[in-house]
């Protein structure tokens, strides 16, 4: 029975890593390995197509089609010269094209990059090796006639481009000349302190008859990873939709390209977004207004490898007569993945930060951890604080264990003995072993199931500290300069490995030889994978490890059974 209850064990430990691994693939985008599902094929209607009564009726300009629109018709020739405006403020570093007023530079001041701590983390670019931009333009002109869109060139009306000291805010000003008898002025307002950028699209109709455009936001970006991003621990990168009906759902690139993925096409409420580790950016329009939703892949001619894809939202802004004018205000968030800030700007932008299946236990811990940082003052002994009231939540659960443990260990040498005597007489070995079990009063479950419900809540923990952008170039002690990254020196996981070890050294040996090798291979095998985990997470490990060595010790002693160290035997 012995026997059995490790072999348990051990599946138990192997069953959470799959599920571990297999929740790290559905954070990233994959399908699930055990139960996938089978998501309709959203089938565009084909470019050229004129959409049905009540649908949008628009053109993009440049470079590609609105789904179920007219191809577009050439811009006249720009009569304003092609310019970049710089802006900076005390959080980004920005670059605006005066092609349609768009963003397509954002860095982040505060966040440094990860291989140049010199420089500020670029969020935003548009660059030979890179295309990550936010557009934004009118549509819904008559066959022949187009309106101002992202390829329309306008003009720069002057002001400051630096948020100068005492002010709280910076705008800049596009106007668009005269196109299909409408007119587009763009106006952004970026503030002190903030992430989210205000973008004001007044229209004012200059034409003699009324007209009914749509407004455009879309976000572009390549289908490439972020750089520096690791390989071995990749989250998700790519488009994502929310509302209220359909809740959050994020959309795999290879999905967008073979048209496999299932968002809602119309709502009016939500967001759409772009989202990548620790960042994201996403447009929001106010709740109320009706939109259209869309994702694509958009070949736009560039260098740049696996590009392009695009995620859209599309409102009316209904009927402008000749002399008028409409406003629509949306907002571009663009930033670090922060939950409170995120929280505060759109219902359910917070989810950005994905915690997966596991988002109920992982945001209570985020909202604990935090709380320990503002009083701490330092990430790393936060993770250490964290876990010291995690296993004294789970003190007494741990108790049991250990205390079935101890009697475990207390009864093995008469398992082993027994087993001895026993050989080759399995039945006879399994009904002597029950009654040892019984006159000792020994549950060889007794050890699994405290542990298995503490599973769920240390793999939640795990990712709330891979996904928190505070975690980023958060300094701990000495050597550990980021908590992000992986040791430099690889101290962290050496103690992990040898915690790990010594911790299994205190169990009691299985007396099936091949168990007994397996409970040194498996720990050693999985202690190798933090070599290149962020210091952040072997730092929990090893707290939790040197928490239950101490707990396990104290328990042994308490219960009269010595301390005694089970090492390997692979001969």
């Amino acid at each position: 029975m012995n026997d059995i209850r490790r072999t348990i064990l051990w599946v138990i430990f192997g069953f959470s890593m799959v599920l571990l691994w297999d929740q790290w693939q559905v954070h990233n985008g994959n399908k699930t390995t055990f139960f996938p599902s089978m998501s309709p094929v959203v089938q565009a209607p084909e470019p050229g197509l004129t959409a049905p009564a009540g649908a949008p009726t628009a053109a993009h300009q440049g470079t590609a089609a609105v789904p179920g629109q007219p191809m577009p018709v050439a811009t006249p020739p720009a009569p304003v010269a092609h310019e970049l405006v710089e802006v900076t403020t005390d959080v980004y570093r920005l670059r605006f094209d005066n092609e349609g007023g768009a963003l397509v530079y954002a860095e982040l001041r505060k966040y440094a990059d990860m291989a140049d701590k010199s420089k500020g983390f670029v969020l935003l670019d548009q660059s030979p090796a890179r295309v990550y931009v936010a557009q934004s333009g009118l549509i819904g002109g008559v066959a022949g006639n187009t309106y101002p869109t992202h390829k329309t060139m306008m003009h720069v009306v002057p002001g400051p481009r630096t948020l100068p000291d005492g002010e709280n805010e910076l705008n800049i000003r596009f106007e668009s000349p005269d196109l299909g008898g409408l007119k587009l002025v763009k106006t952004w307002t970026i503030k002190r302190s903030t992430y989210d950028m205000a973008v004001r699209h007044e229209v004012l109709n200059t034409g003699s008859t009324a007209a009914s455009p749509q407004l455009y936001l879309q976000l572009v970006r390549d289908g490439n990873k972020p750089p520096g991003e690791s390989s071995f621990y990749s989250t998700f990168t790519g488009p994502a939709v929310y509302t209220d009906e359909k809740k959050y759902h994020k959309v795999e690139f290879k999905d967008i390209k073979n048209k496999k993925f299932d968002i809602p096409p119309q709502a009016n409420n939500g967001y759409i977004a772009m989202v990548q580790h620790y960042f994201a950016t996403a447009w929001l329009l106010p709740n109320g207004m009706p939109r259209e939703l869309h994702m694509e892949a958009a070949d736009l001619g560039l260098p740049t490898p696996d590009c392009c894809y695009r995620v859209q939202m599309i409102t009316p802004l209904g009927s402008i007569a000749p002399g008028a004018s409409k406003a629509v205000e949306a907002h571009l968030f663009a930033g670090p993945e922060i939950e409170k800030t995120l929280e505060a700007l759109a219902p359910g932008l917070e989810l950005v930060k994905d915690y997966g299946w596991l988002t109920i236990l992982a945001k209570p811990l985020y909202w604990l951890l935090d709380k320990l940082q503002s009083f701490i003052g330092n990430w790393g002994w936060s993770i250490v604080a964290l876990v010291l009231l995690l296993k004294a939540a789970f003190y007494w659960l741990n108790a049991k264990a250990y205390a079935s443990m101890a009697k475990m260990k207390a009864v093995n040498p008469k398992i082993v003995e027994m087993r001895e005597r026993l050989k080759g007489q399995p039945q006879q070995m399994q009904q002597e072993m029950m009654r040892i079990y019984r006159e000792e009063k020994v549950n060889p479950m007794g050890g699994c199931f405290p542990i298995m419900i503490q599973i769920p809540v240390f793999i939640a923990l795990y990712w709330v500290l891979l996904s928190s952008v505070e975690m980023r170039n958060a300094p701990w002690i000495l050597w550990i300069h980021d908590l992000s990254s992986k040791d430099p020196f690889y101290i962290l996981p050496v103690l992990m490995t040898l915690t790990t070890l010594l911790q299994t050294a205190l169990n009691p040996a299985p007396p099936d030889p091949l168990q007994a090798k397996m409970m040194w291979i498996m720990p050693l095998a999985f202690s190798v994978m933090f070599f290149a985990f962020p210091a952040g997470l072997v730092l929990y490990w090893i707290t939790n490890n040197v928490l239950s060595i101490a707990q396990q010790s104290i328990i042994n002693t308490r219960m009269g059974v010595p301390l005694q160290f089970n090492l390997p035997k692979f001969k």
